[in-house]
């Protein structure tokens, strides 16, 4: 599956979009079933529907953001919080002087809570960035693709990116998925990280995963979009 856009800057032109849109996603473990690009893949495949249902611009992604949680799994790789917000800063002063004055971060990693930040000040002026998908989103996704496990307990290399990655690409989920299955609490997360409540980097139920309750996630994800380009745009919209 192609995630990553190819327009050309004729197409752009064409298209006289009015909002762009960034996934940002994350380079970090996802247990051992599961590829370290698994938020990015993630946020790339709900910004590119998204673009694609709304006719939007749609950029390429930021790969590596803020994982400090996953600090000592092989391969898992970070930037600094400020590094993240002036990146998305940067873009979307880039895109104004381009004519694209609106912007949509397609967040794809749980541990970005910068970005709420980074959206909030970016308003201040007016309606120009919105941060998506937001948690009522994922809890509509979840209900609409009868998911069995909460959001809560859904933390991290579960059920829901284990089914949307059988959707979009599975040949890239391992089948020992089926026996992964880890729950914690994790009132300290940000103090122990993950290693204080897992060994396996899975908080989550990896085995109730199909390639169906993926679709239904991402086509919940997609329809819901509607709501945040419509707050945006019109500012009667709250």
């Amino acid at each position: 599956m192609n995630l990553i856009t190819t327009a050309t800057t004729a197409e752009e032109a064409t298209r006289r979009a009015d909002v762009a849109v960034l996934p940002v996603g994350s380079f970090e473990q996802h247990g051992d079933h599961l590829p370290l690009l698994t938020d990015t893949i993630v946020a790339c495949a709900i910004a590119k529907a998204a673009a694609a249902a709304y006719d939007l611009m749609l950029l390429p992604p930021v790969t590596i953001s803020c994982s400090q949680e996953h600090t000592g799994w092989p391969g898992s790789v970070s930037i600094r919080s400020s590094t993240l917000a002036r990146i998305v800063t940067d873009v979307a002063e880039s895109l104004r002087s381009s004519g694209v004055d609106r912007l949509v971060v397609v967040n794809g990693h749980g541990g970005n809570y910068v970005l709420s930040n980074v959206v909030q000040e970016a308003n201040v002026g007016g309606r120009r960035m919105a941060l998506y998908p937001r948690r009522e989103d994922w809890e509509t996704a979840r209900r609409q693709a009868e998911l069995d496990s909460s959001g809560h307990d859904d933390m991290h290399a579960g059920e829901i990116e284990t089914s949307l990655l059988l959707h979009l690409c599975p040949e890239l989920v391992h089948d020992s998925h089926r026996a992964a299955d880890h729950r914690a609490e994790r009132p300290d997360l940000l103090v122990v990280g993950m290693r204080g409540y897992t060994d396996t980097g899975v908080i989550g139920a990896p085995s109730l995963a199909t390639a169906s309750k993926g679709k239904a996630v991402l086509d919940s994800l997609t329809a819901s979009f509607a709501s945040t380009l419509a707050v945006l745009r019109d500012p009667a919209q709250h």
